[in-house]
């Protein structure tokens, strides 16, 4: 079955949907979003214009404002256990959080004395680790290119530990790494690779590393990017046509149609039901009958 906003392959997905869901354009005419993230302690969504080098706040009394300007090209958002943002920084090269005063701290920016590509996305786990990926697309000019060349071949999956700043590579052999999120129980990593054109799944092993490899599914149209998960553990996977949504399994239970290709989601609002979909210029919302596994 298929309408203007899903195209349902199972049953399944009938029970994410509400009677009323439909897919809505909030934010039209902007330039190349990424990286939304809810903030519940001011009730409203964060995200990222990459190449207008801008970050916005949205909220349904307040409408858009700029957060930041400029924002060094920032990407993903995720925020901390303390509600602070956590921001990839493509350009800046480096992983920030925005401190409760409004200063800017860098908890990342080289690995092994290399400078780090060009932070991609990042979430953080119940125990304050930050993990994000690495690749070497996403610098905004040619000229920061030549300027800057990077230093490292590999396109790493880093875990920082914000406590005693330690790095530590949890993986190193994709090709184009970018969308990550945990599994509801946190025993599973999900990774987008975006050159590969498909999602990998790790099991989390100590809550620090990453063992038994394997393919979770692969994505057509478009590629995989962004990616986040309910509390039932059902994947929402960005991809050429709109959000692609999986089960725990990997079958895909149908898609959330979009007239642009999307690159990032995050639920939100209060009741975590509300999926949040930056999509190229513009910015979307569905609310869902299902809840959003993402903190807090």
């Amino acid at each position: 079955m298929t309408s203007a906003d899903f195209e349902i392959r199972s049953p399944e997905l009938r029970a994410i949907l509400r009677p009323d869901s439909k897919v809505e354009c909030i934010v039209p005419k902007l330039t190349f979003l990424e990286g939304p993230v809810w903030t519940p302690k001011e009730n409203c969504l964060i995200f990222s214009d990459i190449q207008a080098s801008t970050m916005y706040r949205w909220s349904e009394k307040g409408g858009l404002s700029i957060f930041r300007k400029p924002s060094g090209y920032a990407n993903g958002n995720y925020l901390d256990l303390q509600g602070r943002l956590v921001t990839a920084g493509h350009s800046s090269r480096n992983v920030t959080r925005t401190e409760a005063d409004g200063r800017i701290t860098v908890l990342a920016e080289r690995y092994q004395g290399k400078k780090l590509n060009a932070p991609n996305d990042l979430v953080v786990k119940s125990d304050g680790s930050i993990w994000f990926t690495d690749p070497q697309y996403g610098r905004h000019t040619e000229e920061l290119r030549q300027k800057e060349p990077f230093e490292m071949a590999e396109r790493h999956v880093y875990r920082l530990d914000p406590e005693t700043g330690i790095l530590t590579s949890v993986a190193a052999d994709f090709e184009g790494p970018n969308g990550l999120c945990f599994s509801p129980d946190e025993s599973k990593l999900y990774i987008a690779d975006t050159a590969r054109k498909h999602v990998r799944v790790f099991d989390v092993t100590g809550g620090r590393s990453l063992r038994n490899s394997r393919l979770f599914a692969e994505i057509s149209p478009g590629v995989p990017d962004g990616i986040r998960a309910d509390t039932e553990g059902r994947l929402y996977c960005t991809a050429g046509d709109g959000i692609h949504v999986f089960s725990t399994s990997g079958e895909l239970l149908g898609k959330i149609r979009l007239p642009e290709t999307p690159a990032n989601c995050a639920f939100g609002g209060g009741d975590r039901r509300r999926l949040f979909i930056t999509a190229r210029t513009s910015l979307y919302g569905v609310t869902l009958a299902a809840t959003g596994a993402q903190r807090p």
